[in-house]
């Protein structure tokens, strides 16, 4: 983690949880929290499984230029990346896993700025799972807030448990770009598995779940 939000956010869930996969929702309070909440995020699950949000701060709300609530998480990234977007929050709300995605956004009229963003583990019950999170612009620059984001292409993730590894312990996963090679040796990310990059996509070793 590199932004403060992230590291800020991360340290007051860890406090939370005392130990335990995840602290519930009704534990975090937002005063605790009130210099992040214009940034700040709390992913629920649809009756269909999806991501969406149930909350989103003002100031993410005006970085992609509309209310937030109610839209598919997944939807914020470019297409190529919405379904390892989904997989990773899927691991968030069943294994309690810490998501850190670095990305970078692509404006309305052409303009990019990076971002990173931490997804943590709520405890809401079998049937109620959540996730709070955090989106921190690497920079801002003046558009930021006016020109809306309405794309955004991931530079790498990482995927942690907590109880088994400090989080700056473990290197960021690139995303491969779109180059025509396959790397030999699969590749083991925390909660998911293990995977094999081909090309540009991240295929997951195990049985079909459709």
């Amino acid at each position: 983690m590199n932004q403060n939000g992230s590291i800020t956010l991360f340290q007051y869930w860890n406090r939370l949880r005392d130990g335990r996969p995840a602290p519930k929702r009704s534990e975090v309070e937002p005063a605790d929290i009130k210099s992040l909440l214009a940034d700040t995020f709390i992913l629920e699950r649809d009756t269909r499984g999806q991501a969406v949000f149930r909350l989103a701060g003002t100031r993410l709300c005006a970085c992609y230029g509309r209310e937030l609530k109610g839209f598919s998480f997944p939807s914020l990234w470019r297409e190529k990346d919405q379904r390892l977007v989904s997989r990773l929050i899927h691991g968030v709300f069943e294994q309690k896993s810490v998501v850190l995605i670095s990305y970078e956004g692509f404006s309305r009229n052409g303009r990019s700025n990076k971002f990173e963003l931490l997804a943590l583990p709520l405890d809401g019950g079998v049937e109620n799972p959540r996730c709070l999170g955090v989106i921190s612009a690497v920079e801002k620059p003046f558009w930021l807030g006016a020109d809306p984001i309405t794309d955004a292409l991931i530079d790498s993730i990482r995927v942690i448990d907590p109880e088994k590894e400090l989080l700056n312990n473990r290197p960021a996963i690139d995303v491969p770009s779109l180059v025509p090679y396959e790397l030999g040796a699969p590749e083991t990310i925390s909660a998911l598995g293990r995977v094999r990059r081909i090309r540009h996509l991240v295929v997951f070793d195990g049985g079909r779940e459709e």
